[in-house]
Order: C-alpha cells, then structure tokens, then sequence
C-alpha cells in the first residue's frame, strides 16, 4: 500500500531543557461556571515548576505564535495561559486567503480550530450511529444521494462512510495547497464536485488526507438528522457539555464548513478531549457512546501508510506517541493548521488543548503544541520535578 497526498505537518516534542527561573506556582484557573473543576497543578499530581513554566518559555519562543494553552489532569483543570497573538480570522467564503492580525486572547476569546473541526465532526458521526439515524459505517456514500446516479460505477458503489471517515477513499485531492478546496466552494454543487473527482485506487486501499470527503460527512449527518450540521451539533454535542459560545463559518453554499469551521474557546476544546478521554461521558452524562469511542480512535489506516504527523491513522482523529527519555507515551488527538492541537494522553489521564496562528508554516514546525505537551508529559512523570 501507499500513500498519496501527504500532510506536511509533524508532531515532535521538543529537547529537555532548563528553563531560566521557572515559577513554581502558578495558582488555580479561574472558576467560570462553565462545568470544569479547577485546581492547581500538585493537587492532581503534576510537577508545578514544570507546568508554570510553559506560558514563560512559550513566551521566548517567536516562532511559536501560542495564543492558548489549557491543561487538564484527572478531569480538573490545573493550567491555563493566554497571550497576545497572531490569529487567523475566518471570513465566509476563500478562509485560506484570510490574513492573521495581533490580538489579545483570554480564557473567553473563541479561537479556529481548523481541521479540528474534523475531528468533532467524527464524534457526531458517532452520535447520529448511536441514535439509528446512522445504520453503518459501511453504508455506501451514493445510496445518500440518490440525485448522483450518474455517478455511480462499480468502484464509487463501493466508497463507503468508513472511507471518508478514515481517509481511505481513493479519490484524488490535493492537501497541502488549498486548490481542490477552491474548487469545490466554487461548484454550484460541492458534494457533487467532491464525489466526481477521479479515483485514482479501490476505496480503501490507500490513504489520502481529503477534507472534502469530510464535507460530504457533514451533508449525510444533515440528511439523516433533519438539520444543519451546527444545529444537530448543538444539541447532541455542546448542549451536553455546556458550550454555550461558539461559532461555525459556513461554506459557499451556506453550509457549516465541516472539514474547518469551527470556533470554541480552548477551554471548551478541552472539553472535547476529556470527553474522548472519558470514553464518551462528562460528568457521568453518556452523550457518544464507549463504542463509538473505541472505533474511532482505532487505527484504520491501511497498512504501508507514511505521516510526518502520527503513527496511524482513525476516524478523523490522529493516533501518535511522544517519545521521552527512551519511554513512549501514547497519545490520540485533533490537529489543525497553524498549530491548533487537542492531546488526548489515556496513560497519563491528560488532555492538553493549544491554540496558535503559527500559519506561515504547511510543514513540520509546531513548537507551541510540542512544547506544551513535552512539558505537561515531563510534569506528569511520577517522582520527577517534585
């Protein structure tokens, strides 16, 4: 097997270092009413030196770009640090075009999450399965679209929602530049444009990173739930977890964008990891079931695949590990342009959430994510910096 169409991103944590006179308390982040216990660093294990000192380095580190950093252990929240920074604002039509501005973030300012989004997508994909408005993952793409009959050939009968799903649909899409994404806003029908792009391999049988394959996701769940992707989401995702602040950009077509729209605050990111972390519950509410966790953090990449990113691929969700100190820690998670990430760490029971506008970079940099979460791993580690 290969693979085509490479995302030229990575994550690799940082080099130990020494910090210069890292604080070694930071207090408690701030109660909001928003459903996060708060508590320090200590109370739930982690090395404060380490922990306080991630905003300070994060500080000294101009490529890095970081406008937030959330850190969650045994379901409180124990870090939380903001900066003034470079964002990219989406407008509603040619977002990759959109040029970053300074400004100040804080616990209450809404951030993009790129291609996060993705990743939230395939956890209400998983809902829509949990409540029968789904059947399978392995319902044909086209039996959604009865209009598309032209469509149909014995290779696209057999593209199903595991393949988008997985990124293994074999249709041909260009990820690094923006250009098949052009394309498809300016079709009079996208999911159309999407489905009739060449396949150049067998659904499933190679991987290919297509965000347009996600947009044809966010069109099924309308049509099997009855309402736009941001409504259903609303309802069956951030009711539940108490986001009550949020905004998704809408394609062309008026759509919500599923493949990058989405904007939360790092906070409310940070809610989606612990519920992945969590195996689908917050505060003992079932909202996706065990199950469904369990699948789409699997690997599903095809065999033979290549990633500067991860070590393979789920559901929209990318599976990796970090390397310290000769030991492998691994580690389920959302990644996003410009240095959006969202670290699910099981062994560790932690979730680290960062936002940035690192968006000069399409290649292997991301020292804010990689800094945040060395550090939190570090901190973690039992008997060490305490």
């Amino acid at each position: 097997m290969r693979r085509i169409g490479a995302v030229a991103l990575a994550v690799v944590l940082v080099p130990s270092v020494a910090f210069a006179a890292p604080p070694a308390h930071c207090g408690i982040p701030a109660a909001l009413g928003d459903g996060w216990a708060v508590a320090a660093p200590e109370r739930e294990g982690l090395a404060p030196g380490l922990i306080c000192a991630i905003g300070p380095r994060l500080e000294t580190l101009a490529e890095a770009d970081p406008n937030g950093v959330v850190i969650v252990r045994h379901g409180a929240l124990v870090y939380e640090h903001y900066f003034t920074g470079r964002d990219q604002r989406w407008p509603e039509l040619q977002h990759w075009r959109e040029p970053s501005r300074t400004m100040p973030h804080n616990a209450n300012t809404l951030h993009d999450l790129q291609s996060i989004t993705k990743s939230i997508v395939a956890i209400l994909v998983g809902i829509a399965l949990d409540r029968g408005l789904l059947k399978s993952v392995d319902a044909p793409v086209l039996s959604f679209f009865p209009q598309y009959a032209d469509l149909r050939t014995p290779d696209r009968d057999r593209l199903t929602l595991r393949n988008l799903l997985s990124m293994t649909s074999g249709l041909i899409w260009t990820s690094v530049s923006t250009r098949s994404v052009e394309r498809m806003d300016a079709a009079p029908d996208p999911y159309r444009f999407v489905l009739d792009q060449p396949l150049e391999a067998t659904p499933g049988k190679i991987w290919n990173y297509n965000g347009g394959g996600v947009e044809v996701l966010g069109a099924i769940v309308k049509k099997v739930s009855g309402q736009p992707l941001d409504r259903f989401a609303k309802q069956a995702l951030f009711d539940p977890l108490g986001i009550t602040d949020w905004q998704w950009a809408r394609m062309p077509n008026g759509a919500p964008a599923a493949s990058w729209g989405l904007r939360l605050r790092p906070r409310d990111l940070a809610k989606i990891g612990q519920l992945v972390l969590n195996r689908g519950l917050w505060h003992g509410r079932r909202v996706v079931s065990a199950a469904w966790i369990r699948e789409m953090t699997a690997a599903h990449s095809p065999s033979g695949w290549l990633s500067a990113i991860a070590d393979a691929y789920g559901y929209l969700w990318w599976r990796g590990h970090a390397s310290l100190d000769n030991r492998n820690i691994a580690w389920v998670g959302g990644i996003g342009h410009g240095g959006q990430r969202l670290y699910v760490v099981p062994s560790r029971d932690l979730v680290v959430a960062v936002t940035a506008g690192n968006y000069k970079f399409f290649g292997a940099e991301d020292p804010a994510g990689d800094t945040a979460l060395d550090r939190a791993l570090r901190a973690a580690m039992p008997g060490e910096g305490r």
